[in-house]
């Protein structure tokens, strides 16, 4: 094992749980208490915090560990860049400092926000685990199983009938179309990720079927490193209504957000979507 350099603030328990991921597990080595999961088609990483201060890993997985989970990010100087003088941010961080946000492949990104539509994280994690199961490459860790995400073919060759089988209802439609999309090279999504445009991302994104405007911000803000991306939700719409006094709609509400909070508007978005969801 060995220790991931980062600036606190973190807590992997909250960012685990901020509904940005839906696969981790909960696996102990040498007596430590932690957490494994796939990354892309890569074999299972490791990571455990068991004290505010110190973030382990297994050696040779530091690097990938602490892009994977923002651990390169300063938080003091992304702060810096919010709006003065908000209370509701501000009561926001302080309910949850230690949340960072993610920088998952962005296939896997993707494809898991796909599938989240109208569900809850609960279910959403259902999903995720069923497909990788059924579709995704197994490695092994300390004896356990743990499956890699499946490509974009994977889901092209299974097909809409077989992907219903996964209790996805009609998003199996646009998984399958979608997976078919880029597995063809229709749609490049490397070339989206490089994409320094948001607008151009966001566009490209949502030429793929059942991608609408907060699935590809979800994709930009997690695992594109558009740290500008604001995806709006219930729980968003709702804080912005009740608290922000913002009666705007769509794609208004969204030009609204991503101006007032910033260039680091996703990371408010974060603070903003857990305190709404445990507190509201």
């Amino acid at each position: 094992m060995v220790e991931v350099p980062f600036e606190a603030p973190f807590s992997l328990s909250d960012t685990l749980k901020s509904g940005q991921l839906f696969h981790w597990e909960e696996l102990t080595l040498d007596g430590i208490a932690g957490y494994a999961g796939c990354i892309g088609d890569s074999g299972p990483c490791w990571i455990a915090q068991p004290e505010p201060g110190q973030v382990l890993s297994l050696a040779g997985q530091d690097d990938i560990v602490r892009r994977y989970f923002g651990l390169d990010q300063s938080l003091a100087e992304i702060h810096r860049t919010f709006p003065e003088n908000d209370p509701v941010l501000r009561a926001a961080i302080a309910y949850c400092p230690g949340i960072r946000v993610a920088r998952q492949p962005v296939w896997e990104c993707l494809a898991t926000f796909i599938t989240s539509s109208l569900k809850q994280v609960i279910h959403i994690r259902a999903i995720s685990m069923t497909l990788r199961e059924r579709y995704g490459e197994v490695h092994e860790l300390a004896g356990r199983r743990f499956y890699a995400y499946p490509d974009p073919a994977a889901f092209a060759s299974a097909g809409e009938a077989s992907l219903r089988k996964c209790a996805l209802g009609y998003r199996a439609k646009s998984l399958a179309l979608a997976g078919e999309a880029v597995a063809s090279g229709r749609v490049d999504l490397e070339a989206i990720e490089a994409e320094s445009d948001p607008v151009a991302a966001r566009a490209a994104l949502m030429e793929l079927h059942g991608v609408g405007e907060k699935i590809a911000n979800c994709a930009l803000l997690f695992s594109c490193g558009q740290w500008g991306a604001f995806p709006i939700d219930v729980w968003i719409e709702r804080i912005l209504r009740e608290h922000y006094r913002k009666r705007l709609k769509g794609a208004k509400l969204q030009a609204w957000a991503e101006r007032y909070f910033g260039c680091h508007a996703g990371y408010a978005q974060q603070y903003l979507f857990h305190f709404a969801r445990k507190t509201l």
